[in-house]
């Protein structure tokens, strides 16, 4: 471990930490109190992939929508406007606009494989945004002056690692150059999640093999074929599934780092309650 005692990581003149879990726990919100403070270099996994790996491939998805349309076909073909996504740290929506949803064409649905082929180039985008954690953090201090980093990663990060190996090539990357840091939730938390989700479902990106059972389970189920399908429906119903399927996962990669509640990182306020909430938890 990266900091193995808690007088080490206080001592640590540079403190990199990696933190993952579920979407909507606080991972942001850790993030972002830390980049606010003026001594800590945010990289965000979902930033780097729509601007450095997807980010062409959503600019031309958005062209190729607009390419449809007569009046915008012919000033992009003269050169008359200019169509690119724009990302931010508080808007990845391209990205999830480009992820999109299997079923129906008419409800915005995506063939299966098409959406599959989307999966895999997310895959690879999200494995190399997160190869490169180690480049940014020393980028963050050489360039920039920041002596501390924090990795805010995407809640897919546990999809592609094996979790119960120890010698598993990206979990080993990545704890070399960060401590990881594992935020964990409740029932209570869970429900929420759902609760959120249910209001408003976004796109999400899958294991293979656990896309590929739940959409054969999705279309057995409701006797429909791939048409059939409305693509909101489909990703409410895997959502409590791909929670379920991910929390063990989660959990088997706590070993490298450590755990903290979504509670407790809830009631963080500065950049001194982070500092003491992993101190005390390397101290246990």
């Amino acid at each position: 471990m990266l900091y193995p005692s808690a007088a080490a990581w206080r001592a640590a003149p540079h403190k990199h930490v990696l933190v993952f879990g579920m979407s909507g726990l606080g991972k942001t919100h850790m993030a972002h109190l830390l980049r606010q403070s003026g001594d800590w270099f945010h990289y965000s996994i979902d930033y780097r992939i729509g601007t450095r790996y997807l980010g062409e491939t959503i600019a031309d998805n958005a062209k190729a929508e607009a390419m449809k349309v007569p009046f915008l076909r012919d000033l992009l073909l003269s050169d008359s406007i200019y169509i690119g996504s724009n990302i931010t740290f508080d808007n990845l929506s391209p990205v999830a606009t480009w992820l999109g949803k299997p079923g129906d064409p008419a409800k915005g649905g995506l063939p299966m494989t098409e959406y599959a082929s989307r999966q895999e180039a997310f895959k690879q985008a999200e494995i190399a945004a997160l190869r490169d954690t180690g480049y940014f953090a020393r980028r963050g201090e050489m360039l920039y002056g920041y002596p501390h980093f924090i990795c805010d990663t995407g809640g897919s990060i546990c999809e592609w690692v094996d979790p119960d190996d120890d010698n598993d090539p990206l979990m080993q990357t990545l704890s070399a150059e960060c401590l990881p840091v594992w935020i964990k939730g409740d029932d209570a938390h869970t429900q929420e999640l759902i609760r959120r989700f249910d209001k408003a479902p976004k796109p999400m990106a899958y294991q293979p093999e656990f896309l590929l059972r739940v959409w054969q389970e999705y279309l057995n189920e409701n006797n429909c074929q791939e048409d059939d399908v409305d693509p909101d429906a489909f990703i409410r119903w895997t959502y409590a599934q791909a929670l379920a399927h991910r929390q063990p996962r989660y959990e088997a990669m706590s070993r490298w780092g450590v755990t903290v509640t979504a509670d407790q990182v809830a009631q963080l306020r500065s950049e001194d309650d982070f500092v003491d909430l992993i101190a005390g938890t390397l101290g246990a």
